[in-house]
């Protein structure tokens, strides 16, 4: 479900961005998105108080994200396409085991990383051209970058929080942190500009899936993930990421979508089924496979 959303999120953020700038965007959706999670806290009385030994976690993880992954994907979805951006993102998974395995000892078997290079294989496929090459703005692959590099920290300091906890808690406060983060920066270069914008209605309904959907909803489900079966494992599903994205550019925005990058999609799937399955031996030494 997670990777749904932000799959769709470069689709949506390319039609808002026909409107509001990169900064007013984040700032619009970090506001709605911490309104909604903290309304729901407080009505059905879920808010728990932050131990004083996790400030300083919570503040590094809003910082990570949304304060710089935020920027880099919305400068990279401005300079460069949907397509692409999701792409560049999806490589997070192929980063973060490492950074998993140093700090929080995290290990993955032969087939997870067998299937982490077959899904990077298919995203590839998707990218690039008959001449296996592509064209793309310099900078708008810097700040995506910067985004992968931010969401690699994020993840870990997300696996430390999530045990003390609940998502929606968690996100909640991360994305107040980061509203703040943002607020001078909204306030000394994008709020005049701001004012004098009326959007329609397609801007409007992409700005509230943004905050609602990807914002709220999307990192709530990663966060149970990431509790549940681990940083690495959890990130590998971002592979998915570009196969929604390829899908909802074709479906919305007009996207062309051919043959090369529905057998993209096909292996991106396939190497995902290898990333989740885990060895077993039956009770007659025989090894077996489950998910």
């Amino acid at each position: 479900m997670s990777m749904l959303f932000w799959g769709m999120s470069f689709v949506w953020t390319a039609i808002v961005l026909e409107t509001y700038p990169p900064i007013t965007i984040i700032f619009l959706r970090l506001l709605i998105s911490t309104a909604v999670l903290f309304l729901w806290l407080k009505i059905f009385g879920k808010f728990k108080k932050i131990k004083k030994e996790h400030y300083k976690l919570f503040l590094l993880s809003a910082l990570f994200n949304p304060f710089f992954y935020f920027i880099g994907e919305n400068y990279g979805v401005k300079l460069t396409s949907p397509t692409i951006s999701a792409v560049i993102i999806a490589t997070i998974p192929l980063v973060v085991p490492v950074f998993a395995w140093i700090w929080l000892k995290e290990k993955l078997g032969i087939l997870n990383i067998l299937g982490l290079l077959v899904s990077f294989v298919g995203i590839m496929i998707m990218l690039l051209d008959d001449n296996l090459s592509f064209e793309a703005n310099p900078l708008g692959v810097a700040a995506l970058i910067f985004a992968v590099i931010s969401a690699v920290g994020f993840a870990i300091l997300l696996k430390k929080l999530s045990s003390h906890y609940s998502p929606m808690l968690i996100i909640a406060v991360q994305n107040l942190l980061g509203l703040f983060f943002f607020l001078p920066i909204f306030l000394g270069f994008e709020f005049s500009n701001f004012l004098s914008i009326k959007p329609d209605v397609r801007v409007i309904t992409s700005l509230l899936a943004l905050a609602i959907l990807c914002s709220s909803l999307a990192y709530i489900g990663f966060t149970l993930a990431t509790r549940e079966i681990g940083v690495s494992r959890t990130n590998i599903f971002a592979n998915l990421i570009p196969v929604s994205t390829a899908i909802f550019s074709f479906l919305i925005i007009g996207e062309e979508i051919n043959s090369q990058k529905i057998l993209g999609i096909a292996i991106v799937i396939l190497g995902l089924f290898f990333s989740q399955l885990k060895k077993n031996k039956s009770l007659f030494g025989i090894e077996t496979h489950k998910i």
